[in-house]
């Protein structure tokens, strides 16, 4: 028998399209917002003749910390975007995880999850 096979996660995650243009994160930003003690959401509905697909951006201002705290808070942002997004996203939208101040890089990772996932259905709601 070969090397036991961890049951949960796929082998091959769900590829998320990241936001780089600025123009798409101020677009985001006038759209529909939400706050968790953890992450601010900004999420918006593309229009029908944009590309399908769940697009991110993710951001951390100077106020998060200094380049090493925000570094981490957004390292943490990009792995809940990967678990959290391919189940409770929507295709057709743009989102943006902004990083809380002393929050976002101490928070338990279960606890930020839980926070991202409570912002997308009232977003969504």
């Amino acid at each position: 028998m070969g090397p036991p096979v961890a049951q949960g996660a796929p082998a091959v995650s769900v590829r998320l399209e990241v936001l780089k243009k600025r123009s798409d994160f101020l677009r985001t930003q006038g759209a529909r917002r939400q706050g968790t003690p953890g992450v601010h959401l900004q999420a918006r509905k593309r229009s029908d003749d944009e590309a399908d697909g769940i697009r991110v951006g993710f951001t951390c201002s100077k106020k998060v910390g200094n380049a090493v705290a925000r570094n981490r808070a957004k390292r943490r942002l990009r792995e809940v975007a990967r678990l959290v997004l391919p189940d409770h996203g929507r295709d057709g939208w743009d989102y943006v995880l902004v990083g809380r101040k002393d929050v976002t890089a101490t928070l338990p990772f279960d606890q930020l999850q839980h926070d991202l996932v409570r912002a997308l259905r009232r977003v969504h709601g």
